[in-house]
C-alpha cells in the first residue's frame, strides 16, 4: 500500500480553531490552551518563582483570553497576543503582593553578562529568581521578552530611566553571581 503525505495547512486550521473558540467552542477552547499552556507557564514562570502561583497566574490569564478572544483580529502572532496577556497578568500579580518596587536610581552603567562554562535552564532560572523582583521583571521584560525600555516603562508605570537602572543592576548582579559560581566550579571557594 502506498502511502500519501497529507499536508496540513497550520496558520489556517489555528485561525479556524481560534474563530471556533470565539464561539465558546468548549472543544477548540480546549485545543487551544493544550497548545499554549506549556509556554505560557514559562512565560508566567520567569516572573514568579513559586511555580504554584505561576500556575495560578497563567489559569487566570488564560480566562482573560478567553474572555477577550473577540478582540483578537487575526493582526499579528496570536501567541504573542496571549503572551501580553500572561506578561500582565504575571506583573499585576506581582503588584498585588507588593513585592513588585523600583529604585527611582536613574543611573545606567552599561553591563553584559558573560560565563565561559554551560548553564542549564532550570540553573539560569534559579540565578534570575534570585533577583529582586523589580530587577527580575525589568530583566526579563527586556532580555527574555525583548521590550523595549519605552515600553517597559509604560507596562510598569515607572520611567524609562528607571527602567534602564533596574536592568543594569540586574546585569550587575547575575555577573556576581555568575563569578561566585565560576569560583566555586574551580574550587577557588
Amino acid at each position: 500500500m502506498k502511502r500519501v503525505l497529507k499536508v496540513i495547512q497550520l496558520h489556517n486550521n489555528e485561525e479556524k480553531l481560534i474563530k471556533k473558540a470565539q464561539k465558546s467552542d468548549s472543544a477548540a477552547q480546549q485545543a487551544l490552551f493544550s497548545k499554549y499552556a506549556p509556554k505560557m507557564l514559562s512565560v508566567c514562570r520567569y516572573y514568579i518563582s513559586d511555580l504554584h502561583f505561576a500556575e495560578d497566574v497563567m489559569i487566570t490569564a488564560f480566562a482573560k483570553v478567553f474572555q477577550n478572544l473577540n478582540n483578537f483580529r487575526f493582526e499579528g502572532s496570536f501567541e504573542g497576543w496571549i503572551r501580553r496577556i500572561m506578561v500582565r497578568e504575571a506583573i499585576s500579580f506581582l503588584r498585588s503582593k507588593k513585592e513588585l518596587f523600583f529604585t527611582e536610581d536613574e543611573q545606567v552603567v552599561k553591563e553584559t553578562v558573560s560565563y565561559e562554562g554551560e548553564l542549564s535552564t532550570e540553573q539560569l532560572q534559579l540565578l534570575i529568581d534570585r533577583l529582586p523582583d523589580g530587577y527580575k521583571t525589568v530583566f526579563v521584560m527586556y532580555a527574555i521578552e525583548g521590550y523595549s525600555h519605552k515600553e517597559i516603562a509604560q507596562m510598569l508605570s515607572i520611567s524609562e530611566g528607571t527602567s534602564k537602572s533596574q536592568l543594569s543592576k540586574a546585569r550587575k548582579l547575575l555577573q556576581q553571581q555568575l563569578e561566585l559560581l565560576r569560583l566555586r566550579e574551580n574550587g577557588t571557594i
